[in-house]
């Protein structure tokens, strides 16, 4: 990630979107390194070295960027696993992998999640990505229920799993040491054995 600089911005003429990319890791950053509350312009603009007129420009409010960061993030999340082979297995190891997540990234997805409520920008983004999320989880439990041969409420399926799935996430964020990631995936497919029928995994 890109490091604060207390140096005078320097201006450098790039494209749009790899301007708008720029605001997005610099913005990262400082919620990583502060949390919500180091989410400011002049942070933000200190890490990507620009005037903070340039934010306004590209994104017209700091909650604008705040909503492009959870696009991107929950984004890189879904692209591992939407219409690739593996099913539920493959969502459940790309939540879930082995070795630990670095822990900026945990802190920038709990200053974004913390953020939500109070933020519309960020509510809306997370609306769309929700169900987005949502879609790919039912896909991968009705391909599931047919190779099994299973009739389940997919909906009530997909809202259980995917409930389950950010309440581990989050007990991981708080305390990795508490929960580990084969814990966490065991727990996915305990959850699943009744509506699909064992052994899943």
């Amino acid at each position: 990630m890109m490091t604060a600089s207390p140096k005078t911005p320097r201006f450098r003429r790039v494209a749009p979107d790899q301007r708008r990319e720029l605001f997005i890791a610099a913005g990262m950053a400082c919620l990583a390194k502060g949390g919500i509350l180091g989410f400011t312009i002049e942070r933000i603009c200190a890490e990507a070295q620009v005037s903070r007129g340039l934010i306004t420009h590209h994104f017209g409010a700091k909650d604008n960027l705040l909503a492009a960061i959870y696009e991107t993030m929950i984004g890189q999340l879904l692209s591992s696993v939407e219409g690739k082979s593996g099913g539920i297995g493959a969502i459940i190891n790309s939540v879930f992998p082995d070795g630990s997540e670095s822990r900026e990234t945990l802190r920038i997805w709990l200053a974004l999640w913390g953020e939500i409520a109070n933020t519309p920008a960020l509510l809306k983004a997370h609306r769309k990505q929700y169900a987005r999320y949502r879609a790919a989880v039912e896909s991968a439990l009705g391909e599931l229920a047919r190779q099994r041969k299973r009739q389940p409420d997919i909906r009530q399926a997909a809202i259980m799993f995917i409930s389950l799935v950010d309440g581990l996430w989050l007990e991981r964020s708080i305390d990795p040491r508490q929960i580990s990631a084969e814990d966490a995936r065991a727990a996915c497919w305990r959850l699943l054995e009744p509506m699909f029928g064992p052994p899943l995994n």
